[in-house]
């Protein structure tokens, strides 16, 4: 399915316009398009502005990582940091 037949899909069954669903399907893609590098980075940065700890984010974004649609290889604790901080 082509993104424009999702927006028209997603008009036919929300009642949403044109404009909003095209902004929204190109959301969703967007989102489902981050490799997992670019996920944990903004993962991360998303939970520190959040006030989370170090020991407190490393154990969400491996949960996460594993509930994405095309989940990501399991990484540990020591590989997560890497991505973010080199």
């Amino acid at each position: 399915m082509t993104q424009t037949e999702l927006v028209r899909h997603v008009v036919a069954s929300t009642g949403l316009a044109p404009e909003t669903a095209a902004r929204l399907v190109a959301d969703v893609v967007a989102y489902f398009g981050e490799t997992a590098e670019q996920f944990v980075r903004r993962r991360h940065a998303e939970l520190r502005r959040r006030h989370y700890g170090n020991a407190d984010i490393w154990p969400v974004i491996a949960a996460e990582l594993g509930e994405r649609r095309v989940a990501a290889p399991e990484l540990s604790e020591r590989q997560l940091r890497r991505i973010v901080y080199g």
